[in-house]
């Protein structure tokens, strides 16, 4: 836990260098297939810095983490399996990254042919370890094209609606966001999903 405290520390540096634009960018790329810092630090210290590039800085997070996504989705579709075991890149996500662990993965894994895209959706609005479902869905097969409208959408509203709120409220929002943000992303989430479920069920 020191190591992550100190990226996080490290990544916190980085609102402070005229390269914060480009920081935010990889970071959100490598949070996608690797990294174990999210991306929502940055931005938000970056946004504080300067609410008038609020949705530019959201812009540049998304696509970011949509792209490295992709990236997890191509370590998943040819790098994950050595013939029928593990590859030595698998065992190494296992053994040092946090929350990425085996169980966890298969249990993603199963789930994925009858609800990958809510899955991913879900996955990239809440603060489930996106990265564990960039490289399943590369996994698993799941249509890359539909992968990428869910990374797209649940993304880019996650990160969009994180600095309307700096934008809005400034500093005084980032106790909320802190505490609250990701509960109440998750509640979204449920009901979101519920509805859909509920209006299959009726038609």
């Amino acid at each position: 836990m020191k190591i992550v405290r100190k990226l996080y520390d490290w990544v916190l540096s980085w609102a402070e260098s005229p390269y914060g634009a480009f920081a935010l960018f990889i970071l959100a790329f490598a949070e996608s297939s690797f990294f174990p810092v999210p991306p929502d630090v940055l931005l938000i210290a970056l946004v504080l810095g300067s609410q008038t590039k609020a949705f530019r800085y959201a812009l540049i997070c998304s696509a970011g983490s949509v792209i490295g996504g992709l990236f997890g989705y191509f370590i998943g579709s040819t790098l994950w399996y050595s013939g029928a075991d593990y590859s030595s890149l698998a065992v190494f996500f296992f053994d040092n990254i946090p929350g990425f662990t085996q169980e966890l993965f298969e249990s993603v894994k199963m789930s994925y042919d009858e609800y990958g895209f809510w899955i991913v959706f879900t996955a990239g609005f809440t603060p489930i370890p996106y990265k564990i479902f960039t490289i399943a869905s590369g996994v698993t097969e799941m249509n890359p094209w539909m992968f990428i409208i869910a990374s797209t959408v649940s993304r880019t509203a996650r990160f969009s609606l994180v600095a309307f709120l700096l934008w809005k409220f400034g500093a005084p929002i980032k106790s909320f966001i802190d505490k609250y943000f990701n509960l109440l992303a998750i509640l979204f989430t449920v009901l979101l999903v519920g509805g859909f479920v509920l209006i299959k069920y009726l038609v």
